[in-house]
């Protein structure tokens, strides 16, 4: 069973939020003393779904918590927007998948970036995407 210690709520609406939103991410992140590696995974995949929501969801909401569990501590990000959804998951998980015109981590990239990685997604109601890193691993 998770708990949670501390969380943030961040509006993502333009693409200045983005900083703010990586430079929320990486205090979470040194508070509990996660390792620069494991910092610059988080950032990482932070960063790839931040752009995500605001280039196909149109902007959105970041939650950022501190989670534990047993003896572990990790960051636990849930990205929420209300933009067209993801008709399918499975095809948008396939590496080299794109809608864009990027060459950008993807879904998938992201997922191995992180402990844990969920998506949900419902077309014309928005898309929810929640990953976390645990600071050791």
């Amino acid at each position: 069973m998770k708990t949670v210690q501390n969380k943030d709520l961040i509006h993502i609406v333009k693409e200045q939020d983005v900083v703010l939103l990586r430079n929320r991410v990486k205090e979470f992140a040194v508070k509990i003393g996660m390792g620069l590696v494991n910092q610059t995974k988080l950032i990482t995949a932070a960063s790839e779904l931040v752009r995500n929501m605001l280039k196909y969801g149109g902007g959105g909401v970041v939650l950022i918590e501190t989670v534990s569990e047993d003896r572990n501590t990790g960051v636990r990000l849930t990205f929420t927007d209300k933009g067209p959804g993801i008709k399918d998951i499975d095809m948008a998980m396939k590496d080299g998948f794109s809608t864009g015109k990027s060459l950008g981590l993807g879904l998938p990239g992201t997922k191995r970036l992180v402990n844990e990685f969920a998506i949900k997604s419902e077309p014309g109601k928005g898309t929810s995407v929640t990953i976390l890193k645990w600071k050791m691993g």
